[in-house]
């Protein structure tokens, strides 16, 4: 089931993940081996969850990779059908 207008990955990770344990970017940072600015970017919603980042991400919070990938897969989907209005295609069909 599609969800309404679902929040970017990073907001997850900031507000059920971060926040919680009380860590700082740059704690959380150096904990998943990853720069600072990659990390703000994901949290301010500026990039997205990389399959790589998944599975960092699934590994310091005991989480599951596929997870982190199916937010970022409905955030992105959402977001496209948002801008369907403006995509212009030819329907294709097996005679």
């Amino acid at each position: 089931m599609k969800m309404h207008n679902p929040p970017h990955p990073g907001e997850v990770l900031k507000e059920l993940c971060i926040e919680p344990l009380n860590l700082t970017v740059t704690e959380t940072a150096e904990a998943l081996g990853v720069s600072r600015k990659t990390l703000s970017a994901i949290l301010n919603g500026r990039a997205g969850i990389s399959p790589e980042m998944a599975i960092r991400l699934g590994k310091a919070f005991d989480t599951s990779a596929e997870s982190w990938l199916n937010q970022q897969m409905q955030y992105d989907l959402w977001q496209a059908e948002q801008a369907v209005g403006s995509i212009e295609v030819k329907r294709l069909s097996v005679a």
